[in-house]
Formats: C-alpha cells, sequence, structure tokens
C-alpha cells in the first residue's frame, strides 16, 4: 500500500472517529456542532479518479449519518461540496497557483486556502441545516447555525490542517 493511499485511509477513519465520538457530543451554546470530517474533502488529491472520490465522499458522509442517525443528511452534503471541490478551487486561484499534478492545500496561500476551505464549509452547512430543518419557516435558524457552526468547524479544521499535514 503505498503512502498516499495509507494517509487519506487513515485520515478519513480518524476523522469519522473523531466526529462520531468525540464533536457529536459537543453543543456548544447549545446546538452549534463542529463538522470537522469534511477535512478529508478538501484534502484528497485532486488528480485521483473523481469517481472514486465522489463514492469515497459518499461513503464517508453515510458513515457520518449511519452514527449520527441523520437520515442520508451528511452524506447528501458531503457528496454535494465533494462533486463542486474542482470548480471551486479553480475560480479561488488563478492558473498561475493551481498545478493538478502537485496541488498540496498547504502550499497554496493562507488567503486563497482559507477561502476554499470556508465556500465549501458554509455549502455544506448550510444543505445540512436546510434538510435538518426543510422548511422556510426556518430561514433564520438555518442562517444562524450555518454561520455559527461554520465559524467553529473553519477554525479547528485550519488548525488541524497546519497541525497534521505537511508543507510542501
Amino acid at each position: 500500500m503505498n503512502n498516499l493511499l495509507l494517509n487519506n485511509t487513515l485520515r478519513f477513519i480518524g476523522l469519522v472517529l473523531l466526529q462520531v465520538l468525540v464533536l457529536n457530543h459537543i453543543n456548544l451554546f447549545g446546538h452549534i456542532n463542529p463538522m470537522i470530517y469534511i477535512v478529508w474533502v478538501f484534502l484528497f488529491p485532486v488528480r485521483k479518479n473523481k469517481s472514486l472520490f465522489l463514492i469515497l465522499s459518499f461513503l464517508l458522509g453515510l458513515t457520518v449519518d449511519l452514527f449520527s442517525n441523520s437520515g442520508g443528511i451528511n452524506a447528501s452534503a458531503t457528496l454535494f461540496i465533494a462533486y463542486f471541490r474542482l470548480p471551486i478551487l479553480k475560480a479561488v486561484l488563478k492558473k498561475s497557483d493551481f498545478d493538478n499534478i502537485l496541488f498540496n492545500l498547504r502550499a497554496i496561500p493562507f488567503p486563497k486556502a482559507f477561502l476554499f476551505i470556508l465556500i465549501l464549509t458554509i455549502i455544506h452547512h448550510f444543505i445540512v441545516f436546510s434538510l435538518e430543518y426543510f422548511s422556510f419557516n426556518a430561514y433564520s435558524e438555518i442562517i444562524y447555525n450555518t454561520i455559527l457552526t461554520s465559524v467553529f468547524t473553519i477554525i479547528i479544521s485550519i488548525l488541524g490542517i497546519i497541525l497534521f499535514t505537511k508543507k510542501k
């Protein structure tokens, strides 16, 4: 098994375990629950098979759903951000910054990496809370929870990426 496959497998398992065993039991201010398992989507290599990536992203969300008893909400949101990850990355980065072959989130400038993480996190959380509430009457709760949960998720995600990934 090569090093990249081992790293992605361990990251997948570690993030799922961290999410379902620790973070799902943390409710800051009564309802803010960081969802850092999506870091796996941010860090997955760009040049790998897109179909495999989408299947694995769906399985990531589905695994979190199974442990959280959330009925596919995380699976759909994770699959959505996995599908749109590359177009968003290309929109955030200039052509000179983006190299498909050697992409590393830590190697791109911090403001662009932050913007990439911010966009995907907000999209993911908006989908999760929209499906959770599933009502136009709960629009303010959806926006409120999306923003607050995104802030905590982004802070923890960036710290985790800085601490646990290599800068190339």
